[in-house]
């Protein structure tokens, strides 16, 4: 039987699948394609680190790796839904849940001083941040917005806040002793085996890593930012932002790059409360509160010191005392220092932009912002689209072009792939990487606290991305720019290979260029405020910059992209979009038995795997299945019958009866298989006359609290329930 992986995850994506893949199951049946089930959910993963702590009953295999040798077969269907990048905080709190349902896991250590305790460290971090993606994504991405979401925006364009030509937001970013400008690069001429090692300046020797394996043609990236030029940076804005009455804001990526972006978020803190630090820091050290993990843990923290109480007062006449800080939720005082995870930078600026360049202030109204990005790799396309929308005002959904995106991410490329290589420096002195003639190829002086990394890119990732601008240009007869900055190292090396690997292809006819992101940013919004398309052609980070700023802009958010991954071994992995895991909706749903999270990206993915599907086994009814998928979500949003704004209204679970109907009524009218359409008139006339009933049993069931038993690890059988609550027999 033809078999279609549904990942399992987490948050309002795993709520919503038990509503939704009892009816894909169902569906699928009909065309002999068995639906399965893997696991990948944070919880999940923790689980399968410790099997010999666990119970027969609770113990789980490692759906991940499983996936991840899938992925690179033929036979790969998988389509993968969001999942938690976790941050240290969210680890611990999911670890501490799994806890209480009678996991016996270890704490995670933060100072693991035992054998065990490393041990436990070790495994742990294996989840930590983008854990997921990096094994799954053995392909690179093309995502864009299909026709029928964009016709749809254009009829029905979502509000944007209106922008003001003395705007005073900007984003400030530091230019120099960065990422972006200590950059080395080193093309392996050959098979290679590198090493990593810090030497100080007493020449003394410690290996930060061994035994790196590199491929003929590999792009190998090395790196550094100073800490004491970003300390003087972030004083500096901070006093910028007092003195010009702006709000102070961080835009950081703490979850995918989870070693570098939350000691950068630490120094934010420390640049902040100075005065906390230099009376407390010994003290909070002491405790294992660390700002790395953001205010609120430290907050939390200070309950078990004696002099507590008097440390919280000092961070609170702190706050007082600096600029007003950007808030994520006012009226809980959360503000944009409190939880790493809370201010990821691809969602918090395009957010920004969206709300005419304001963030929500202490006073729960909208104010200008100093918007802090350390490293300056990325920094200025938001800088121009800030730009742009003073000197030409905001963007009209209902005109606009799109920006479809081919990015660079196969074989964990670029800076995503840095993690373990990623170093905060234990002294002064040099970070060297050796080959194995013990030549050095990179190097660079550090000096104590700063950040190294290092990241490795395929020679067969960059020849296969090539390849797909080239065929997604041509497929759509649309202009391709590749984003890519010859000031830096990296960019420099793709720049020549681009162009040696286009040659490749036929290219007559195309209209593709190389352009820095600032300047390719600027094209893209010209030609999109001209109702043009563009499509953008990056990097790994800017892929996913990107595939939230404009779709966000464009469609009001990016869960509505089709994101596809052609896998460099022929099979294909299908996301449902990159609108996060929604944590806000499944707080509502506890409380209002209310989900808002909207599946609109499970059925364009579930579509194009069916498709890809029928095209690899030449399963007819599994074409027909995904033609009238794709039919059927046109007239779902044209029906307007996304999930509601308000309680009363159908929620993520009408949503999906209403897809269901749709779908049997299109598979009823098609003609290509009569005996499909008599099986599906049956049901579709089944849906028709009971709709009044299970739409009144979906709506009943609202405003009151649900248990689903768990946040991070909900009880499947009462989600099941709450998900699915209609009497009426399916």
């Amino acid at each position: 039987m033809a078999k279609i992986i549904y990942t399992l995850t987490d948050e309002a994506p795993f709520l919503a699948t038990h509503s939704f893949l009892p009816v894909i199951q169902a569906f699928a049946s009909t065309a002999g394609v068995d639906v399965e089930t893997r696991d990948i959910s944070l919880s999940g993963r923790i689980i399968a680190l410790f099997p010999e702590r666990l119970t027969d009953e609770q113990r789980l295999d490692d759906a991940l790796a499983e996936l991840g040798d899938l992925a690179k077969t033929p036979e790969a269907n998988i389509i993968k839904l969001p999942n938690i990048s976790a941050s240290i905080p969210q680890l611990k709190t999911a670890i501490a849940e799994l806890q209480s349902q009678g996991y016996d896991l270890p704490d995670y250590p933060d100072e693991p001083t035992t054998d065990d305790e490393r041990e436990a460290r070790a495994r742990y971090d294996k989840v930590k941040g983008s854990a997921v993606n990096p094994v799954l994504r053995e392909g690179n991405s093309d995502r864009r917005a299909p026709l029928s979401v964009k016709n749809y925006a254009r009829k029905h364009p979502h509000r944007m806040g209106k922008w003001s030509p003395d705007s005073r937001t900007n984003v400030v970013t530091m230019g120099a002793d960065d990422f972006r400008s200590n950059e080395k690069t080193w093309v392996a001429p050959a098979d290679d085996t590198l090493t990593i090692e810090f030497v100080g300046t007493d020449g003394s020797t410690q290996v930060l890593k061994q035994s790196i394996p590199v491929l003929a043609g590999e792009v190998i990236d090395g790196t550094v930012l100073h800490v004491g030029p970003l300390e003087q940076f972030l004083r500096a804005q901070i006093q910028r932002a007092q003195d010009e009455g702006l709000l102070f804001s961080v835009h950081l990526k703490a979850t995918m790059m989870k070693v570098s972006d939350p000691i950068i978020f630490g120094h934010v803190i420390r640049a902040f409360f100075p005065d906390v630090f230099d009376e407390y820091g010994a003290d909070l050290a002491a405790a294992g509160l660390t700002p790395n993990d953001g205010l609120n843990s430290i907050l939390v923290g200070l309950d078990a010191l004696p002099n507590g109480a008097e440390i919280k007062q000092a961070f609170t006449d702190g706050i007082a005392a600096g600029p007003e800080l950007a808030m994520v939720d006012s009226d809980k005082g959360i503000t944009n220092l409190h939880v790493p995870s809370d201010v990821i930078v691809d969602a918090s600026m395009p957010a920004m932009i969206r709300t005419s360049g304001h963030m929500w202030g202490p006073d729960g109204d909208e104010h200008d912002t100093v918007a802090v990005i350390p490293d300056s790799s990325y920094a200025g396309i938001y800088q121009a689209v800030i730009e742009d929308c003073r000197a030409n005002g905001a963007f009209d959904p209902s005109t606009m072009g799109s920006v479809p995106n081919v990015g660079l991410m196969a074989q964990k490329a670029e800076e995503y792939g840095s993690h373990d290589k990623t170093f905060e420096v234990p002294g002064d002195g040099t970070v060297r990487v050796t080959n194995a003639a013990g030549e050095t190829v990179i190097q660079h002086d550090v000096a104590q606290g700063d950040i190294w990394r290092a990241c490795q890119t395929k020679d067969i990732a960059i020849r296969d991305w090539v390849k797909l601008a080239v065929t997604r240009a041509r497929a759509s007869a649309t202009p391709a720019v590749f984003w890519l900055d010859e000031g830096r190292a990296h960019d420099a090396a793709l720049i020549e290979l681009v162009h040696r690997y286009l040659g490749e292809h036929d290219t007559d006819g195309l209209d593709i260029r190389v352009l820095s992101p600032v300047d390719a940013m600027r094209l893209s919004l010209e030609r999109i405020r001209r109702g043009e398309d563009t499509i953008s052609v990056t990097g790994n980070v800017l892929r996913d910059y990107l595939t939230d700023l404009f779709p966000i802009m464009e469609l009001g958010t990016s869960a509505k992209m089709l994101s596809v991954v052609p896998l460099l071994g022929g099979g294909g992995l299908f996301e449902t979009g990159a609108g996060g895991s929604a944590p806000k909706h499944v707080q509502q749903l506890v409380q209002q038995n209310y989900l808002r999270w909207d599946s609109l990206g499970e059925f364009l993915a579930l579509a194009v795997s069916l498709e890809h599907l029928a095209g690899v086994t030449g399963n007819a009814r599994a074409r027909i299945l995904g033609e009238t998928l794709d039919r059927a979500t046109g007239t779902f949003l044209e029906n307007d019958k996304s999930p509601g704004r308000k309680i009363g209204m159908i929620d993520n679970r009408g949503s999906h009866f209403f897809l269901a109907k749709y779908w049997a009524e299109e598979l009823a009218a098609q003609t290509e298989d009569t005996e499909l359409s008599a099986a599906f008139s049956h049901i579709a006339g089944e849906l028709g006359a009971k709709e009044q009933t299970i739409v009144d049993e979906l709506v009943a069931v609202q405003g009151h609290p649900a248990d689903i038993g768990g946040y991070y690890r909900p009880d499947d059988a009462k989600t099941s329930a709450i998900m699915r609550p209609s009497a009426v027999p399916p």
